[in-house]
């Protein structure tokens, strides 16, 4: 057995391409059209996954978008996305610029929690060992929930 991808039905897809590879810095890799079942499949890629991801299609994030309105009420029965990234700090400050909502702030250098568009929750684990303490992130309190 082997991991393929983690699905996310997404709202609007230029929202969730801004977020996903603007802001965490993934790559699009693939994109299926389907008009008989009215949806759209997106994979996206991390940067050190995308060779891997191109060759065996994994692993991968699968965004779903339906063509058709749902509502996906507040995506709280999932549970999260974990990403490893180089530098929390720029990644928190660059989705912070952006108008992400940091909800739980890397105040140990180490973790932080966002949510996408779509409020999936996304955890974000540094590279390595944690950073050291730093400003504005080590006294920002919890916003809302993730």
């Amino acid at each position: 057995m082997r991991y393929l991808h983690t699905m996310v039905r997404i709202r609007n897809i230029d929202d969730s391409l801004k977020f996903y590879c603007d802001g965490l810095g993934m790559r699009e890799v693939r994109r299926i059209e389907n008009e008989q079942g009215r949806f759209t499949l997106i994979f996206l890629a991390a940067p050190d996954d995308e060779p891997r991801a191109l060759a065996e299609k994994s692993p991968l994030l699968e965004l779903t978008y339906n063509w058709d309105v749902e509502d996906y009420g507040s995506a709280r029965n999932f549970g999260h996305l974990a990403f490893l990234v180089d530098d929390i700090y720029a990644t928190c400050a660059r989705l912070s610029a952006m108008g992400v909502t940091i909800n739980r702030p890397p105040r140990d250098g180490h973790m932080a929690f966002v949510r996408s568009p779509d409020l999936v929750s996304i955890e974000l684990l540094q590279k390595g060992d944690a950073l050291a303490k730093a400003e504005p992130w080590a006294s920002m309190a919890n916003t809302g929930a993730w």
